[in-house]
């Protein structure tokens, strides 16, 4: 039957496909917090897509929430959610062929009824059929949701994917490890960080490694400095709960922007196998410097205290600014600044590296050679991947004036846009094929949390930013001498005009 929802796929088309990325077996997938946001607007549509576009041979998946619903109601809720958030055209007979292969269990009616379920679903996939637990829960509700699987026997030749946070701090993540190995073992965890399955991210590898122009230049010796800047323009939304016990740098600096740091800044690996990239990256996390509180600037948005749930003494940070540094042959002396806030100027996703300015200029004085910064490579981590490289060239005309210009690609610039997988559907085929290349360790996060440490321990305080701003005004003595890359001195180039 998965050949009839392959939508506007051809067979051989997506034959192909799923031959290059997708898993050779069945899949049961459990999706615990099926009726939450998360699964709403990202998991359901992704999944439909997954097995309709044949990613996957064949598929069932099992709903658990603490919604008492029953399996037509589960399939309503689902049904909606792919209307909504689905962004490919989604026919009648699709959706009837995927919403047979949907069920769904209270999470009241414990252990024997998810059982049940889980063996109703792999009676109809033959022997095969492999099971994927989905943890789509709070942090606090991820070791009973794990208790509940080993009381149903579900663990045994199954994977499971974690949302973070992966605790707060060393010593909730050293047991929360230490609790989940009592019941899978590491290979089987998939500690998923949606930014790592975005295209861009993965092409920086491609960019990196394949390319003879680069590869030489991607050290200390060439490169001034990295910036990597996620600022959003969304505030709380319904998120207060959460966000108050966990701010801007357990929400996104562990967990997002330093496994970005570890991808743009490890060493060549072995292999593109999984082993051997997770451990390149993991020696960066060891090369990392403890974080100084010094170079840290915690800010929070005007306002946020009076939003709906959050103390009106609260002193967590909405915004994060920090400085990084890397403790090794290749990076010693190149700062890496990360920035990430809530309710600022602009949404953007990049990676910015200024590379070292000639060491004399022979240009006039008033020929503008850098008016406008060092040439920069810039990665924009949105789903539709850009990159751009400036650099300084002659105006036209007489005389020697100077212009900052660039080159830039944009994914859509090559018809293929229509080929990239979102970040969860490529993590979650990744998961079924146990591929651990676009997740962490427990080594590696044990160790982020080790150099995050006096940074806990000993906070700066909170400064007040105003919304629309790009964060306090001590953000420009961090980055000093330097400057931020954001706001963009010129606009991404338009293809559509």
């Amino acid at each position: 039957m998965a050949g009839s929802v392959a939508g506007s796929l051809t067979g051989s088309r997506a034959a192909r496909l799923g031959a290059g990325v997708g898993p050779k077996t069945p899949q049961v997938v459990v999706l615990f917090g099926a009726t939450g946001d998360l699964a709403q607007r990202k998991l359901l549509p992704g999944l439909f897509h997954l097995f309709g576009a044949g990613f996957i041979p064949d598929l069932r998946i099992v709903g658990v929430s603490l919604d008492d619903l029953g399996v037509e109601a589960f399939r309503s809720f689902a049904h909606t959610a792919i209307d909504q958030f689905f962004t490919r055209h989604a026919g009648e007979a699709e959706w009837a062929s995927f919403a047979e292969r949907l069920d769904y269990v209270p999470l009241s009616a414990g252990a024997e009824a998810l059982a049940a379920a889980v063996a109703r679903a792999r009676a109809g996939l033959g022997e095969e059929g492999r099971c994927l637990h989905y943890l789509s829960v709070p942090p606090a509700a991820a070791l009973s949701v794990v208790r509940l699987l080993a009381e149903a026997d579900l663990a045994k030749d199954s994977r499971i994917i974690m949302e973070k946070p992966f605790g707060t701090d060393l010593e909730s993540a050293v047991s929360l490890n230490a609790r989940l190995h009592e019941v899978f073992a590491e290979e089987q965890i998939f500690r998923i960080d949606h930014f790592l399955g975005k295209e861009p991210a993965q092409n920086i590898l491609a960019f990196r490694f394949a390319n003879g122009l680069f590869e030489p230049i991607w050290n200390r010796t060439f490169i001034d400095h990295v910036q990597i800047d996620v600022p959003e323009t969304l505030g709380l939304g319904n998120r207060a709960g959460f966000y108050e016990a966990t701010g801007a740098y357990r929400d996104m600096v562990v967990t997002h922007l330093f496994q970005i740091l570890g991808f743009m800044a490890m060493e060549p690996p072995t292999s593109l196998e999984p082993g051997p990239i997770s451990e390149e990256k993991n020696k960066v996390f060891r090369s990392m410097l403890p974080l100084d509180p010094r170079e840290v600037v915690r800010g929070q948005y005007a306002g946020y205290r009076d939003e709906p749930g959050v103390d009106p003494q609260s002193d967590t940070e909405t915004f994060i600014a920090l400085k990084c540094r890397i403790d090794n042959w290749r990076w010693a002396g190149v700062p890496f600044f990360l920035r990430t806030g809530k309710r600022m100027a602009e949404g953007q996703r990049i990676i910015s590296i200024a590379f070292r300015e000639p060491p004399k200029s022979m240009f006039p004085i008033n020929s503008g050679v850098g008016a406008q910064g060092p040439d920069h490579l810039t990665f924009d981590l949105a789903d539709a991947a850009k990159m751009s490289l400036s650099f300084y060239g002659k105006r036209p005309g007489p005389g020697m004036r100077l212009d900052k210009l660039s080159l830039q690609f944009n994914m859509k610039d090559t018809g293929l846009l229509g080929e990239v997988l979102e970040a969860y559907e490529r993590l979650i085929l990744d998961a079924m094929r146990g591929d651990h290349t676009l997740f962490t360790t427990a080594e590696g996060i044990e160790r982020l949390w080790e150099v995050s440490t006096p940074l806990l321990e000993a906070p700066p305080p909170v400064r007040l930013y105003a919304p629309g701003s790009w964060g306090p005004k001590s953000i420009h003595q961090l980055v000093a001498p330097q400057a931020w890359r954001l706001p963009f001195e010129r606009e991404w180039r338009n293809t559509e005009e």
